[in-house]
């Protein structure tokens, strides 16, 4: 196994690193969007239950969601590195790049991926401590699934988006993400040497897609529960 600190100071193992732990976080994006969904069945009983399922885990979810710290940590040191090589080497390409012919996939967003990254980067600071860290049953935020008493997550999600500023907060952050999505979902696929070109259009068709339905389902959650005003009884 190559060790990570050599990973980290190669160029292709760079490469490698950013490709893995963007397709890692795709796979996390959309097993936690199939959670979500469960906001829009219309009651609090299918979130506060999915919830429930997932503290249970107890140890499990903790190391689960250190690894998930550890995957966004060096997905962002990785595309630090990798966007201070680019500069560096950006007058040659561009002279290389005004003479070279074919389509490109050099789009707005894929020349700004740095900067929805830490648009998203400070999405997920506030989400976090929203939503993880924010009020528990020990300050009244109680449900009861089963017979059994709960968090009540949903009552959590719902006053935070009967504000239309944090329903305009996250319909933004959304929007980035599916930009930052798009591209990065191919773009991981050539970091990883994957990319043949007999399957590039195809996966390029893919990500967007996939972009477009992920960004789409966050999107939506908070309009929704805006717009019917009140949790279903």
């Amino acid at each position: 196994m190559v060790p990570l600190k050599k990973m980290l100071t190669s160029s292709l193992g760079r490469k490698y690193l950013m490709g893995a732990s963007g397709l890692s976080l795709v796979l996390f994006l959309l097993v936690h969007l199939l959670g979500n969904l469960t906001l829009y069945s219309g009651s609090g009983d299918a979130i506060n239950t999915y919830a429930a399922k997932l503290h249970a885990l107890g140890p499990v979810l903790i190391l689960a969601e250190i690894g998930l710290a550890a995957v966004i940590l060096l997905h962002i040191i990785v595309a630090i590195q990798v966007t201070s090589e680019n500069k560096a080497a950006r007058l040659v390409a561009y002279e290389h790049a005004r003479t070279k012919g074919g389509p490109t996939k050099n789009t707005v967003g894929s020349r700004n991926m740095i900067f929805s990254g830490l648009v998203l980067l400070v999405f997920l600071v506030v989400h976090i401590w929203q939503f993880r860290f924010g009020p528990k049953m020990e300050e009244g935020y109680t449900a009861t699934v089963d017979g059994v008493m709960v968090w009540d997550l949903y009552r959590v999600v719902f006053e935070t988006f009967q504000n239309p500023l944090w329903v305009a907060f996250y319909v933004g952050a959304m929007i980035f993400l599916g930009a930052h999505y798009r591209h990065g979902f191919w773009s991981a696929f050539q970091s990883l040497g994957a990319m043949n070109p007999r399957f590039s259009k195809p996966i390029y068709t893919l990500g967007l897609i996939l972009a477009v339905v992920i960004s789409a389902g966050f999107l939506f959650i908070p309009i929704y529960l805006y717009a019917i005003g009140g949790p279903a009884q």
